[in-house]
């Protein structure tokens, strides 16, 4: 294998004299540590900002993105207006920090361009700056100048500037004002540079806040005037910094309208910035990168990286390098942020960067198994200051990454004998590789479909590309209608939200959705009125809407839960005070900045002014507060299980069902999932009270045992505690572990209404995060009973094939077909997980026994079937015979019987299947018989009277459509005569 990929792999075309052309220049002197600590530093200390910390790789709720790929992604809630008004969010004006991103998969993706030169990255830093609402383009344009300039002290003659220019066809005017910004910082004329939408109007997506953009190139040659190398594409000319002006929204329609509020957005990438205050073209060159690539060389059987790209990279070697480099970065930083290899979506995107990053480092690189896992320390070492996070995760990424490593080498075993099984058997085209295998071991094993294309050139075979490119795009649609097909409710927009600020409307009052009281041990939801503020038909705020018009009500107050947290939102409806028969269902319910807004489809038409009364579902209500409740109940059960490594990686809170997905190194055993389930039945049978108080957040943070996930919270913030007081946990008087955690979903006021909880599945989602799926109360008592009938039922098949063998063939099928439907029952049925556990490998050993049964009384009849048709028939050369059975299994034993006892001799069975109407047929030919195979002989007798086949050269099977006996037998011997005649 190695030998095949080192003498295949294709050198990237090019010449590297560009990209290894160095001025050798070092302006500040600066490490990456200190670059990027001295930008947050002069924005914080000279211009005011606020440093924020950057979020995970992960996006926060964000359906559109696979990775955080900008710094502005957890800042989108600003730019659409709809962050909460209580988070602290809500009061950021002028913002800095240093954005960890990913690029790979999407629209921005840059996987297969890195390691071919010195400038692509999967994962990359983005420093930037923010404005919302505050400063606009003269003082961005200000603070970026003499940032560079002064602070770092770029050369102002290396520097160019490009602005919008405007564009004709959607009448969008150039950016003069910007243009004239520059202009008075001090940019020459020839300097300042106008161009299109493409390169200087940034937008969010096919809708929102969008605006031109301004972009600060440095030249790495200088001494010339580089003005035509700006946006050309070249490798010494790039753009350093982009400053983004939103000042319009994209609508629906494609017009652009002014957004009520001016912000700026800006991105640097700090590996570009450190190649050039480092005198560096490559960023590879840099004390970002210089670190690993020698612990690469240090464990590698292969020279020192040199820095070679295109052509004079012989090998590869130094792509290789790069590749390893880049990678084993995106993968320290993802998996530390919750991302793990995977099967779909983000995850399969690392799994992808995984295993190229592996292919390179041990076909190229020739480092032994478990090397790139090993580079992980040196990452956390160059970004650990910058990132804590990391330094506390180093063992769990390391494990993660050897374990998907070993899966990937077994992978690859495992392909290639799939490969080369399907080039034996050739039932194929010739010279063609079926799409379907190729794209198989692509989807499944993670087999690189590049690697597929190697091995079968070697062999002067290629894939069908036209077969496998219509089953890519099949794929592709299937994905894209399942992701369309999940619907976003209907909400408010940026202008919307805007115009409802105008106008003074009050931001909802959902107070009242915890108004609710436990009385005599029933649940009390008082009733709640409420005015219609604001009307919104999906394209404008409006004074009223007709009957049957989807819209968005904003009422003065509500006690509906608009979806958050991981809890689904409330059902119910709306009544118009005055018309009580009328009623308006409620769809759906979100916040979205600071608003409740409830999706109705009118049954007779709503205005604004109208008083109505809010009808909740109390049956869904109280079913959601119990498995809420539940989850934190599950939440502490498995870290006082397992410890505190466990970390919550998300979760979904409905009215039939609670999910938890959480870190833990592999599957849950019987074992840990009875003490899982048991130490939540304890804390219910104990019937705790759970305390919620609405505390500062700050406070809240330093609460002993809190558990958080990655979300903004709102400042206050409710502290949800089980069994323990919150005051005593904010005065550190807990004398016990206990469920603690920020939450602002609804919640039982004692554990005792769960009644039960019975986790009904486990499994891994990838390597090193488990998903479980628990139901509680009636549901609960529901698997349990279903686990015990079933329970039952496995011990009488167990008795029965264990007490006595059967008697006869017919008893021993039904026996192994009784065992086939049980472990179909078992594993469909909601039944307690770890009970499936172990009625699953109860049932493979009865299975086991059961098969090994029918298969030695099928040899038995088989024997005695071939003896008695030898005595009947005589030893012929050729024997196409009838016999009574209705299993494929018995004759084609028969036929292998009756053939070791005839070797000369071509036989064919039939026999009529009483239950399906057609008739079986099984055959063989001798071995010195060249002109026809077996498969050939069952395949056409199969043809001309309708049916299927399928074998091998020496023996195979088939179903005939046609039900007289008789007439298959005529065929089948005219045509196997004609064959042996020739």
């Amino acid at each position: 294998m190695l030998g095949l990929i080192l003498r295949r792999l294709r050198p990237h075309s090019g010449s590297s004299d560009l990209v290894l052309a160095a001025s050798g220049r070092s302006f500040s002197g600066l490490s990456s540590a200190a670059v990027r600590s001295s930008f947050i530093s002069f924005f914080r200390d000279k211009h005011a900002h606020l440093p924020v910390s950057s979020s995970p790789v992960r996006p926060r709720e964000d359906r559109s993105l696979l990775f955080v790929n900008a710094g502005m992604n957890q800042f989108k809630p600003l730019f659409l207006g709809t962050a909460d008004p209580r988070s602290e969010m809500a009061s950021y004006r002028r913002v800095v920090n240093s954005q960890k991103c990913v690029r790979a998969g999407g629209k921005h993706n840059d996987l297969d361009d890195v390691g071919r030169d010195g400038t692509h990255h999967t994962f990359f830093e983005m420093l930037g700056n923010w404005s919302f609402g505050d400063y606009f383009k003269e003082e961005a344009c200000q603070m970026a100048w003499s940032l560079l300039t002064e602070h770092y002290g770029i050369p102002a003659d290396r520097l160019y500037i490009s602005y919008f220019g405007g564009d004709a066809a959607t009448g969008l005017p150039a950016d003069e004002e910007t243009r004239r910004v520059w202009l008075e910082v001090g940019v020459p004329p020839h300097r300042l540079l106008p161009f299109g939408l493409r390169d200087n109007f940034w937008e969010m997506g096919d809708t929102g806040p969008c605006g031109p953009c301004t972009e600060i190139h440095y030249d790495h040659v200088g001494g010339r005037d580089a003005a035509a190398l700006v946006n050309a594409d070249t490798p010494d000319v790039v753009e350093i910094w982009n400053l983004v002006f939103m000042q319009y929204n994209r609508e629906a329609d494609q017009s652009l309208r002014l957004l009520p509020q001016f912000s700026v957005d800006t991105g640097m990438g700090l590996e570009r910035l450190v190649g050039v205050l480092q005198g560096k073209t490559s960023n590879y060159d840099t004390d970002l990168f210089t670190p690993l690539l020698h612990a690469i060389h240090q464990r590698s059987g292969v020279e020192a990286y040199r820095g070679r790209v295109g052509v004079a990279d012989d090998g590869q070697v130094d792509m290789a390098y790069r590749v390893v480099a880049d990678h084993i970065r995106t993968l320290t930083v993802c998996i530390t942020d919750g991302v793990h290899p995977g099967m779909s979506g983000a995850e399969l995107i690392l799994r992808r960067i995984l295993r190229r990053a592996v292919r390179f480092c041990t076909e190229v690189l020739r480092a032994p198994q478990g090397v790139l896992a090993s580079l992980v320390p040196t990452v956390v070492d160059i970004l650990g200051d910058a990132y804590p996070e990391l330094q506390h995760e180093v063992d769990r990424v390391m494990d993660v990454i050897n374990e998907n490593e070993d899966q990937f080498l077994s992978s690859l075993q495992r392909g290639t004998r799939i490969i080369n099984r399907t080039l034996q058997k050739g039932d194929h085209r010739p010279g063609l590789f079926p799409a379907s295998v190729a794209w198989t071991l692509n989807r499944d094993l993670g087999f690189p479909l590049d690697l597929v294309d190697l091995i079968l050139e070697e062999k002067g075979v290629r894939v069908d590309r036209q077969e496998l490119d219509q089953i890519m795009a099949q794929n592709h649609k299937a994905s894209s209608d399942l992701h369309s097909s999940v619907l976003s409710p209907l909400t408010l927009d940026v202008l919307s939200l805007a115009e409802l600020r105008h106008l003074g409307v009050p931001h909802t009052d959902d107070s009242p959705k915890y108004e609710y009281g436990l009385e005599q041990d029933r649940y009390v939801f008082p009733k709640c009125q409420a005015t219609v503020l604001a009307l919104y038909d999906g394209g404008a705020l409006v004074p009223e809407v007709p009957e049957g018009r989807v819209c968005c009500v904003v009422l003065d107050r509500t006690c509906f839960y608009a979806e958050a947290g991981g809890q689904s939102h409330d059902h119910g409806y709306l009544t118009v005070d005055g018309q009580q028969d009328v009623v308006h269902p409620v769809d759906a319910v979100v916040r979205v900045g600071g608003y409740v807004v409830h999706q109705v489809t009118p049954s007779d038409r709503l205005k604004t002014g109208d008083q109505v009364h809010l009808h909740l579902d109390q049956v869904h209500r109280l079913s959601l507060m119990v498995n809420h409740t539940s989850t934190h109940l599950l939440n502490f059960a498995l870290r006082t299980i397992f410890g505190p490594s466990v970390q919550q990686r998300g979760s979904h809170v409905s009215s039939d069902r609670l999910r938890f997905d959480f870190s833990v190194k592999g599957p849950l055993s019987v074992s840990q999932l009875q003490q899982v389930e048991q130490c939540v039945k304890d804390i219910i049978a104990a019937n705790q009270e759970v305390h919620v108080q609405e505390v500062p957040l700050q406070m809240a943070q330093r609460i002993g045992g809190l558990r958080t996930v990655d979300e903004v919270y709102p400042d206050p913030v409710r502290v949800v505690s089980v069994g323990v007081p919150v005051s005593e946990l904010l005065e550190g008087r807990g004398d016990r572990e206990t469920s603690v955690e920020l939450c602002c979903g609804t919640h039982l006021k004692r554990t005792g209404l769960v009644q039960d909880l019975v986790i009904v599945s486990e499994k891994q989602l990838v390597r090193g995060v488990s998903r479980v799926v628990a139901v509680t109360g009636l549901d609960a008592k529901r698997a349990q009973e279903a686990g015990q009938a079933l329970s039952q039922e496995v011990d009488s098949l167990s008795v029965r094939l264990t007490s006595s063998a059967p008697s006869t063939l017919d008893s021993a099928h039904r026996l192994s077909r009784e065992a086939g439907v049980l472990s179909d029952a078992v594993d469909n049925t909601p039944v307690p997980q770890w009970q499936r556990r172990y009625l699953q490998e109860t049932l493979r050993t009865l299975t086991r026994r059961s098969n090994t049964v029918v298969r030695k009384m099928e040899t038995r009849e088989a024997a005695v079937r071939a003896q008695s048709l030898l005595e009947e028939n005589g030893r012929k050369q050729l024997m196409v015979v009838a016999m009574d059975t209705d299993s494929q299994s018995v004759l084609m034993k028969t036929v292998n019987q009756l053939s070791s006892l005839l070797p000369s001799s071509h036989v064919m069975l039939l026999a009529h299947q009483m239950h399906s109407g057609k008739v079986l047929l099984a055959c063989q030919v001798p071995t010195d018989f060249p002109s026809l195979s077996a498969s050939d002989w069952a395949t056409a007798v199969c043809r001309h009277l309708g049916g299927s086949s399928g074998g091998s050269a020496l023996v195979a099977k088939g179903m005939v459509s046609c039900s007289d006996v008789g007439e298959v037998a005529r065929w089948a011997e005219e045509f196997i005569r004609q064959k042996m005649q020739q």
